[in-house]
């Protein structure tokens, strides 16, 4: 007897070559877009902290900025008896710029705002709380090789000229400043001081100098190195303060001071 066995073969089907090709050909479409957003992505996140980064130097420098102006014209004449024997050594005098007080070239005393300009302070104050006064200038390419540098000088008040008596030694300093003007100058009645630069060699220049009341900082920094992907332009950051000062100016005579 014999058994018949009965096998029953089921079409069998795959994809076909071109069906392949398709699916691989949208995957590559689908990874490459993946892969462009995350190349997007991580220039965005490096964008940003390149601006962080600006914005932080800035601002610690802004803060340096208010710390030191809180302090100018400190200590001054108001604070000691001119008149005394005591002093040793002496009190340094001068006899040239009449109109200011006569002590403006002792280290012992800080006159105040020195020299200002659209993007220049130079001023004297005990920066430093010990008693001891410095002369402090901002000013951009201080140094002399830096266009776009605004920098920092801090030295310890020689008896002499507030100008020409002073060494700079530049400092700290923030990169790729293109904002002009950088500093904006206020008076007590809310006037803008917009005939710069204005310095304490004469009297009008002296009493513009102890009218100051308002100072605004502004600053716009720009790093061509690096593009804002959402923009297409070179990365900027801006800060901007303002301090109001109690000006103890030595630069004039009879002009009552705010401090």
């Amino acid at each position: 007897m014999k058994c018949q066995r009965s096998f029953v073969t089921a079409n069998q089907s795959g994809f076909t070559l071109l069906e392949l090709l398709l699916v691989l050909a949208i995957l590559g479409l689908i990874t490459g877009a993946v892969f462009s957003q995350m190349g997007v992505a991580q220039q965005r996140m490096s964008a940003e902290s390149v601006k962080l980064d600006d914005f932080q130097e800035a601002r610690d420098f802004v803060d340096q900025f208010f710390r030191d102006i809180n302090e100018i014209g400190y200590p001054n004449t108001r604070m000691a008896d001119t008149s005394s024997a005591l002093w040793s050594p002496v009190l340094t005098t001068q006899n040239t710029k009449l109109w200011a007080s006569p002590y403006i070239n002792d280290n012992r005393f800080a006159m105040g705002l020195v020299k200002i300009d659209v993007n220049t302070i130079q001023f004297e104050a005990d920066t430093n709380g010990d008693g001891n006064v410095q002369s402090v200038i901002y000013i951009i390419n201080g140094s002399g090789t830096c266009a776009l540098c605004l920098q920092r000088s801090q030295v310890s008040k020689v008896s002499g000229d507030p100008i020409l008596g002073q060494t700079p030694n530049w400092g700290t300093e923030v990169n790729d400043v293109i904002s002009n003007p950088i500093f904006k100058f206020f008076q007590a009645d809310g006037t803008q001081v917009t005939v710069l630069p204005v310095d304490y060699t004469t009297q009008a220049g002296a009493q513009t100098l102890a009218n100051i009341k308002t100072i605004q900082i502004s600053l716009t920094i720009r790093n061509n190195k690096v593009i804002d992907q959402r923009t297409g332009l070179a990365i900027e950051t801006n800060l901007a303060g303002e301090v109001s000062l109690n000006n103890c100016s030595m630069a004039a005579i009879g002009q009552p001071m705010s401090c």
